[in-house]
């Protein structure tokens, strides 16, 4: 039996520098080992969101795949997908895959899990929604007040333009930790889930960028610095 391998890391630092890559690739490799089944050379990297489905080297993964009549295996059920329309379409494609964290599970297995995964996503959107609702009950001011023009007219021509800056990120920071309680309260707890969350809800950074984990990370440390 023939298998291809297929990785995927959500940012391009991750690929760089091999974070959680060696992990998949090891997984892959000692199943593969343990079933006797040669892996093709050179395996398939992508570098992209989750998300997203339309993924060229996953294309080419499976298109490899369907010619050789190989296996595609991955390291874990979501290097392929969480969305259920996409998990369908692979199943139709006749192309045999394989997860190293789970190689047992059957088509149903991993329909059932995927309808879960996405049924999840909706109700952290839901509670996302219901975390703004009550913090804007509350009288809590939502989106950026200050707006990201404001910290760049304050680096272009001020002397103290880095303090102002630090003043900004501070005070930004005040503003959110009561979102942040809320939405920990309605259940969405951890730093990906958060960023996600407050992304959906319109929240920008102090420098007006969009949230990832790391910056939640950074927002809570500057709580506990506080």
């Amino acid at each position: 039996m023939k298998a291809v391998a297929y990785y995927r890391v959500s940012t391009a630092t991750q690929g760089r520098s091999g974070l959680g890559l060696e992990a998949q690739r090891r997984a892959v490799e000692n199943l593969c080992r343990s079933r006797g089944w040669e892996l093709a050379s050179p395996p398939f990297l992508e570098i992209e969101s989750g998300k997203r489905s339309d993924r060229p080297e996953l294309r080419k993964a499976l298109h490899r795949a369907n010619v050789t009549g190989a296996a595609l295996v991955v390291a874990k059920l979501d290097r392929l997908s969480r969305n259920v329309a996409f998990l369908a379409t692979l199943q139709e494609s006749n192309v045999k895959f394989v997860a190293a964290d789970m190689p047992e599970a059957n088509e149903l297995t991993v329909h059932i899990m995927a309808a879960v995964a996405q049924a999840e996503r909706k109700a952290i959107s839901k509670r996302t929604q219901e975390a703004l609702q009550a913090a804007k009950a509350r009288g809590q001011i939502l989106g950026n007040p200050n707006g990201a023009a404001a910290l760049r007219r304050a680096a272009k021509g001020n002397a103290d333009s880095i303090e102002s800056i630090k003043a900004g990120a501070a005070s930004r920071a005040q503003q959110l930790f009561p979102i942040i309680d809320e939405m920990r309260n309605q259940g969405i707890t951890s730093s990906a889930a958060l960023a996600r969350a407050l992304n959906e809800g319109g929240f920008v950074t102090a420098r007006g960028g969009r949230w990832h984990a790391s910056t939640v990370r950074n927002l809570l440390r500057r709580r506990i610095a506080i």
